[in-house]
Parts: structure tokens; sequence; C-alpha cells
């Protein structure tokens, strides 16, 4: 989800605040947007690893 909110080109504040965490302690809580940009600079970083060498 977080992943096509971005490609709205939307803020990450604005991205943490339409998700939920849906399991553990915090159940029910939006990410910060802190954790939404570490989830989707992990997420940017294991696509470049998969990409074949030029």
């Amino acid at each position: 989800m977080a992943l096509h909110l971005r490609e709205q080109e939307m803020s990450l504040r604005d991205i943490a605040a339409r998700l939920v965490i849906t399991t553990g302690k915090k159940k029910g809580q939006h990410p910060s947007p802190a954790t939404v940009m570490r989830m989707l600079r992990e997420h940017d970083e294991q696509m470049a690893a998969m990409e074949p060498a030029r």
C-alpha cells in the first residue's frame, strides 16, 4: 500500500496517516513517517540488489 501511495506522490506524513499497523504491540496505530521512509528505502535497496548488473 505504501508503494502505491508513494506513486501517487503523497508525502511520508500522509502515507503514514493512511497506514495502520495490523500486528504486535502497536496494533491499530499509525506508523511514524520515519518508519515509512525506512520501509520504503529498504524496499528500494532490495529491488536494486535484484536488478541484473549491466
